[in-house]
């Protein structure tokens, strides 16, 4: 069967706007909630963990965006309804699990950097409290 153009523009159009809604969506959700776990991951460093949570935003956004819009060629184009609705749900199923694989990589990522900086405190250095006599 040929594409209906009226299904594959709607499908498209569908997709596009879920995609980026959803990506937006957990982005924020990401950054909000993950600040906590990235100041305790840099020992208390808010200024560090702000920018490097600001940096896995743009990251998370760029190639999650990067997937959704080389994504929009994939697969057989909707002739009907069903088809429109089979294309839409295999497109978004396919967001949510790079969105989700992206997630659970930067908490892995993470949750080894904070073990290692557990195991390894480095401690401030101590001024100190007296001076030894030189030998003469």
């Amino acid at each position: 069967m040929e594409p209906s153009p009226t299904y594959v523009v709607w499908s498209y159009l569908a997709y596009l706007a879920s995609s980026i809604v959803l990506t937006v969506w957990v982005a924020h959700t990401l950054h909000k909630n993950g600040r906590i776990f990235l100041v305790d991951a840099f020992h208390g460093n808010e200024p560090l963990a702000d920018s490097v949570n600001h940096l896995l935003v743009v990251g998370f956004y760029l190639v999650n965006f990067g997937y959704v819009f080389l994504a929009l060629r994939l697969g057989r184009k909707p002739w009907d309804l069903a088809s429109g609705i089979e294309f839409f749900s295999t497109k978004i199923g396919l967001v949510l699990l790079v969105l989700g694989g992206m997630h659970f990589f930067n908490l892995w990522v993470f949750s080894r950097m904070r073990r290692r900086a557990l195991h390894n405190p480095s401690l401030p250095p101590v001024a100190p409290q007296e001076r030894l006599p030189q030998a003469s």
